[in-house]
């Protein structure tokens, strides 16, 4: 499995692209205008104390105050208050706590109103980015993230991630981050140190105790609403959590984001600077790898997916939901159980794929097509887990009901990715919108395939736009031509102008309309076909 992180530098910022095996799998757009992002920290002001959501509100100069709730303070919150208060008098000599002196840890049930003070100054860390009309989320439970460990103050403890299963790794980890590590920090050893050096851990070590120092410099001039320590951007930051073995190249199309790639890399991981490569093509990185194309397709209300179904994705303030369909599947499988699983497995790998590309969080409805049999609904909910495993952000997956739905929770940290993909109907000049254009020939292409391969029709007639017969009939080797030399069947392309762009209609050799791409027509017929299965 090969992993490649393909980077478009634009005026407004970075569109960073992560590919496996050449297909679109996390999109991310890391903004030049926001100031606001998870791992930062703050010199906050407490604005406003909530005894009945025992929380308060600060201001860290975002429009709207940030959310801090009583549970996210951490038990060592007197300390860490007690820390920050003295560095700020200038009390404190140096950033280590090797002297420093721990409060009564926090009581894990309290009342807000008994540590908060409106007007008080309070260090705070973002853990939720703002999301719709709601400002960030955030804690004083500090953490600084490295490639291999986080490093967590006003703690003692070590601990190893759940995904490292080896018992004599997990106590040779433990062991090696106990003699280098500072006294009264914490330590959460990540997934990717295992089988990792000494020097290479240590190494990871410095960089964020040189955290640690930075914020405790800052902190000591910091005004409030500062930004005292921050984060590294989306970019860096997609490269520490997953720079492996499997990670192919690294490819960005600006000088500077080249060098600060390189310098980066050189910092967390000499021996993999060969992967940077820099893109110099007149053709733009995303045309040339075939990305700008497949963000078109995958980011619309409805999903194709692959090897047959299509999903419907509506978002709305609660929840997401998402309508399974079978499409020109349904009838194609004699056995109704086995279509409705058929189609189900497939789609169960798209919409993990989905959540994760949108990064969608919250509450997830995933409604199937209805399958009688529980076993049925265990493979389909298996095949979900399965391939969420590789999803790095938190989530629950609930088993499916008799009904057919599947309810998923996922963390949500930043707001969801949401890419355009209507464009202005050449034929109406804008008063409707239709699908994404540069989808229909690859709609074209399945549908001949299907025809012609699994339902052995021959003699058939595709009659579309001046456009997209010009598209298929010209050159001299046309596609028209490629699609005999494939099948050994020869398709008739008619030129038919009152057909819209994206719109198309298939017929046999009787003459007897098969498939139709026609709006309303369209959509009429795919619901039909998936009454059949329910029924």
């Amino acid at each position: 499995m090969s992993n490649e992180l393909v980077i478009n530098s634009t005026q407004e910022g970075e569109r960073i692209a992560l590919l496996q095996d050449k297909r679109l799998i996390e999109y991310h757009f890391d903004r030049n205008d926001t100031n606001y992002s998870v791992g930062d920290i703050f010199l906050g002001t407490v604005k406003k104390v909530m005894p009945g959501l025992n929380a308060a509100f600060v201001d860290i100069g975002y429009e709207k105050d940030a959310f801090l709730h009583y549970g996210d303070l951490g038990e060592q919150f007197p300390s860490f208050t007690k820390w920050a208060r003295t560095v700020q008098s200038g009390r404190a000599p140096s950033a280590g706590l090797e002297k420093f002196t721990f409060e009564p840890v926090l009581e894990k049930v309290g009342k807000a109103e008994s540590v908060f003070k409106k007007g008080q100054q309070i260090v705070v860390q973002i853990i939720k980015e703002p999301i719709s009309t709601k400002g960030p989320r955030v804690s004083t439970d500090i953490s600084m993230a490295g490639r291999y460990l986080v490093l967590m103050p006003f703690s003692n403890t070590i601990s190893v991630s759940k995904k490292i299963v080896s018992k004599g790794e997990r106590d040779r980890l433990k062991r090696l981050i106990a003699s280098i590590k500072p006294e009264n920090f914490g330590v959460i050893i990540r997934t990717v140190a295992e089988g990792r050096e000494v020097a290479e851990l240590d190494k990871d070590m410095q960089d964020m105790v040189a955290k640690w120092e930075q914020l405790y410099s800052t902190l000591r001039t910091a005004k409030p609403n500062d930004k005292v320590l921050g984060e590294l951007g989306r970019t860096s930051s997609m490269v520490r959590d997953m720079l492996n073995e499997s990670f192919d190249s690294i490819t960005v199309d600006a000088p500077a984001m080249y060098d600060e790639m390189r310098d980066y890399l050189q910092k967390i991981a000499p021996d993999r600077l060969g992967l940077l490569k820099l893109h110099n093509s007149k053709i733009k990185i995303f045309e040339q790898t075939g990305i700008e194309k497949q963000l078109k397709t995958l980011f619309g209300k409805t999903v194709t997916v692959p090897g047959g179904g299509y999903l419907v994705i509506e978002h709305t303030e609660a929840l997401h939901v998402i309508d399974v369909n079978s499409g020109s599947k349904s009838n194609q499988e004699n056995d109704q159980e086995a279509t409705a699983l058929m189609i189900n497995m497939l789609a169960a790998k798209e919409v993990a794929r989905q959540l994760r590309l949108r990064d969608m969080g919250g509450i997830i409805v995933v409604d199937f097509i209805d399958m009688r049999s529980g076993e049925s609904r265990k493979k389909v909910e298996d095949a979900v887990r399965d391939v969420m495993k590789l999803d790095k952000a938190k989530y629950t997956v609930l088993p499916i009901t008799k009904f057919g739905l599947l309810q998923i929770t996922r963390q949500r940290v930043r707001p969801a990715e949401n890419i355009v993909t209507g464009e202005v109907c050449p034929t109406c000049g804008g008063t409707g919108k239709i699908s994404a254009s540069i989808q229909v020939t690859d709609d074209i292409d399945n549908s001949i395939d299907d025809l012609l391969v699994n339902q052995n029709q021959s003699g058939i007639t595709l009659s579309v736009h001046p456009f997209l017969y010009a598209y298929y009939t010209k050159g001299l080797i046309s596609r028209q031509m490629k699609w005999y030399l494939k099948y050994y069947k020869w398709v008739k392309v008619v030129n038919d102008s009152s057909l819209g762009l994206t719109d198309y209609r298939i017929e046999d050799e009787r003459g007897e309309e098969i498939q139709l791409r026609s709006s309303a027509a369209a959509m009429s017929r795919l619901q039909d076909r998936e009454v059949e299965i329910v029924d």
